[in-house]
This record gives C-alpha cells, structure tokens and sequence, in this order.
C-alpha cells in the first residue's frame, strides 16, 4: 500500500475543457486543484478513491453534440460544463484504503458510476443503473482535465499499453457490447451502418470474430475508403439518399453477394439508416441499434413483423473493460490507425472545430497532456 506520489509530475495547474449553454468552448483552471494533489498525496481523497493524471482523451461524438446543440434527449448542458469520457492516465496518488493500485499504474478509465444498490447494478447489467453518474453527461463532469480524481474501481490497469490506444477502450467497449449482445457469430453475413469511430471499431471486432461477408455504409466516401484501409475483405457501400429503404437495402444485398446479413449493427442512429437496415436483413435476422438518434422515430413496422426482424437497442456497456484490455494487448483488436489527429490539452478548442467538421477527415482526434508514448 502507497500513499506517496511523484510531486514533479505535478507541476502545472489542473484545466479543464469546458462548454456552457451558450455553446460556447473554452479551457481554464478546474479541481482538482494542482497544490492540493501535491499536498495531500491521496489522504484527503474519499475511501477508494485514486488521483489520475490524464494523458490522453478521445474526443466522441456526444462532446461534440453537448458543446454545439446543448443536449441529447433529456440530458441537456445547463451551467458550465466539462467534456469527455474517453480517457487513460497514470495513477498519482491513492487513499489509504486502495490496494491494487499504486503510483505509476497506467490504466484506463471507465466513466460510470454506479448505486450499486439498484435491480441492474445487482444483476450485473450496471449501465442500466438508476442513479448513474456517467461522467461527461450533464451534470456530471467529465475526464478533459489534467487531473481527475476517481474510483479506484473503475480504474482498470492496461500495464505497458499506449494512453492512445488506453482512451480507445472506451469506444471499443460500446462495440464489444453490441457484439455480444447481438449474438454476431463466426461466419454470419453482417451489415454495418456507419463509418465512423463506433462503426470502424465494430468493423475490426466482426473481421476478429469470423463475420463472412461484411458490408459497411456510409455517406461520405472518404470514410468508407478508411475502412477499407482497416478491413481489405470487407465490402463498402456508399449510402444514396434518394433511394428508398427497400432500394437501398436490395442495393446492400447485391453488395453482399446476395447473402442478406444476419445481422445488422446499426451505428448511426439515424432513422433512415436504420429503415435501410431492416429492408437488408435475412428473415428471422436481427438488426442491433447501437447508434443514438432522435427521441421519436418512424419504422417499417410490418417489414419486421412479417420478416420476424428483431430490433434491438444499446444503452453504453457493462463488464467490458478486462476483455477491451485483453483483446489490445494481445494484438487481436488493433486501433492505432483510428486516432488520425492529436492535440495538446491547452488547444483543446482547435480539437473540437476539428472533430467537428466533416471535412477535416478526421476519425478520431485525442486531446493529450504530457503524453511520453
């Protein structure tokens, strides 16, 4: 047990990258406040609690959704506000009760908190939990600090692996989730819906697990081009908007060879993505929203129903971390061609335009402080 922290790891203020109603985005000094983490060396932080030194942050869709429209559904910015939930760091200082974690751990954070007293909490499903604090999602703050202090619980090891790729393991998470949950199998024909960070990594983990054909779609073709760099077998679709569902889910079979996916992983929440899906799927086939879209949508109802379509939702993860970790370390997921832009904490603002405009090509953009690999 440690409670001694590496004081010249210390030496700037803690700033945060902040947005407020006004959709305005900016970064100044937040808590932790530097002298207090240098002072306390972990005494004065609650039982089972760690200090992190944040060192890379990836930048995910919602950050962006929060800072330029305000809200997502029900979740909505209504005072200043700090961003991001993609985050790995170094352990700086630990209470007096943690044992398995010391002072120059690297690990990975995962940024929900838990009840632990609630139905899904007690039966293992704990993103469903009642009181969730998910850090990033108003009002609870997020990880785009230099230092954050979190449950030593939620701060999973990932020994000698990159931050870079640390910051990854959240959105491989959501992939992993939707991929067990699914029930994607070796050798089943699956369509992927969207090119984007979410929708490439969940492209990686069906070329893992055996998927045979994989068709992915998306409206921009610079974005299909990088999945075809990350998955040469996989077939790309470029999604013509003045086509029907039923035209474009025909189009999507052919692409497949017509062999209608068995399983649709919908990545875009986007509602006439998801119609396209549903016209593509097999009889009896599944198609599994991952991606979060609008609070009201229309859907072909009676294709589903005289198809036997299951139409499935995801809601973020649970009990996916160990096996993130595994599958990085052991070199059978590989991300490090996703992070496609890198900025500096105090340039968080240049970050943000960029991960925002489509025509920045970015992928994923990480914000890093002090990064050494």
């Amino acid at each position: 047990m440690s409670t001694t922290t590496t004081v010249e790891s210390i030496s700037k203020p803690n700033i945060g990258v902040f947005t407020n109603p006004e959709h305005k985005l900016w970064v100044e000094e937040t808590t932790p406040k530097a002298d207090q983490v240098k002072t306390s060396k972990g005494k004065d932080l609650p039982e089972g609690w760690v200090t992190v030194a944040i060192k890379s942050t990836g930048i995910c869709g919602s950050d962006v959704h929060f800072w330029r429209h305000g809200a997502i559904g029900p979740m909505v910015v209504t005072d200043n506000h700090i961003l991001g939930h993609e985050s790995a760091g170094v352990v700086l200082a630990t209470h007096p009760s943690v044992t398995h974690l010391q002072p120059g751990d690297r690990v990975a954070i995962e940024p929900g908190l838990i009840c632990n007293n609630c139905e899904p909490c007690l039966t293992g499903r704990y993103n469903g939990c009642e009181k969730m604090a998910f850090l990033s999602t108003p009002p609870h703050d997020g990880l785009l600090r230099r230092y954050v202090d979190h449950p030593a619980i939620w701060c999973h090891k990932i020994g000698d692996m990159t931050y870079e790729n640390g910051a990854l393991l959240e959105p491989l998470s959501v992939a992993l989730a939707g991929m067990e949950r699914s029930g994607v199998a070796l050798g089943d024909s699956v369509l992927i819906c969207g090119a984007g960070p979410i929708g490439l990594i969940t492209l990686l983990c069906c070329q893992a697990a055996g998927a045979c054909p994989i068709v992915i779609t998306d409206v921009d073709e610079g974005r299909l081009q990088y999945a075809s760099k990350i998955c040469p077998r996989a077939k790309t679709y470029k999604v013509d908007i003045s086509l029907s569902p039923e035209d474009a889910g025909a189009e999507i079979v052919k692409m497949a060879g017509n062999v209608k996916p068995a399983v649709a992983l919908e990545c875009t929440g986007v509602e006439s993505s998801v119609a396209n899906a549903i016209y593509s799927v097999k009889f009896g086939g599944k198609v599994f929203v991952i991606g979060v879209g609008k609070p009201n949508m229309t859907v072909p109802f009676m294709r589903l129903s005289t198809q036997e379509i299951d139409l499935q939702f995801q809601f973020r993860y649970c009990n996916t971390w160990p096996r993130a970790i595994r599958l990085v370390q052991d070199g059978v997921i590989d991300m490090r061609q996703l992070v496609t832009h890198r900025f500096d904490l105090e340039d968080a603002e240049k970050a943000f335009e960029t991960a925002g405009d489509v025509k920045s090509g970015a992928i994923k953009v990480q914000i890093q402080s002090e990064v050494d690999s």
